[in-house]
């Protein structure tokens, strides 16, 4: 029964994602999640007492994701500003991908009109990059007189504002060579002796040869 319920759960959550992405929360009714799940309105309240319920449970889920994949990419034996930038394009590939991410992401932006209190974006991050480039200063990867707290939030305003752009622009569809071309600039002003191509050659050879390989997630 615990599966079961786990299960529809996942699924009711999953469908009310797909159309808070495409339709955003105002245009979203549960009539049209129980329309889009299969599943009956009163199955709906069962599992998610109401539709701002069921909005921050998916706003929740968006924000559980970076804590394993931080932790991931922290683990990895590679130089700090390589698992930095490691880390932003398997985020990037998330926000483009994972429709509970994507649907996360635009709950929040229209956060004033869901009436609960949603979790707060950014700090997370922010504290992530931020240790990151501490580690990096500490190897002698950043250049002299790069404040590590401040650069990251420099970093991660660049990171969000390219994401609000690609979206508005082309769906996402083209986030990974948009974000190529931001690390290009970044990392001249961040390396201790500045390379970009290399390190991004470094960082996206693993990426292709997954992706070419049959089977590969």
């Amino acid at each position: 029964m615990q599966i079961r319920a786990k299960t529809t759960r996942r699924s009711l959550l999953e469908a009310a994602a797909t159309l808070f992405d495409e339709r955003g929360y105002a245009g979203t009714s549960i009539s049209d999640i129980s329309t889009h799940s299969g599943r009956t309105s009163g199955a709906i309240y069962f599992h998610y007492a109401s539709k701002e319920k069921l909005a921050l449970a998916i706003v929740e889920e968006h924000f559980a994701t970076w804590p394993h994949l931080i932790s991931r990419h922290r683990q990895r034996g590679l130089p700090a500003l390589e698992k930095l930038v490691a880390l932003s394009f398997e985020v990037a590939r998330a926000f483009r991908d994972d429709i509970v991410v994507r649907a996360g992401a635009r709950l929040w932006a229209e956060r004033k009109a869901i009436d609960t209190q949603l979790p707060a974006p950014f700090l997370g991050w922010i504290e992530a990059v931020t240790e990151l480039l501490e580690e990096a200063d500490r190897n002698g990867e950043l250049a002299d007189d790069v404040p590590p707290a401040t650069t990251a939030h420099g970093i991660i305003c660049a990171f969000f504002g390219l994401h609000t752009v690609s979206d508005a622009l082309d769906g996402r569809r083209h986030i990974e060579e948009r974000l190529d071309d931001l690390w290009h600039l970044l990392l001249r002003g961040l390396q201790a002796e500045p390379d970009p191509a290399a390190l991004l050659e470094r960082v996206r050879r693993p990426m292709r040869e997954n992706q070419q390989t049959p089977g590969s997630a």
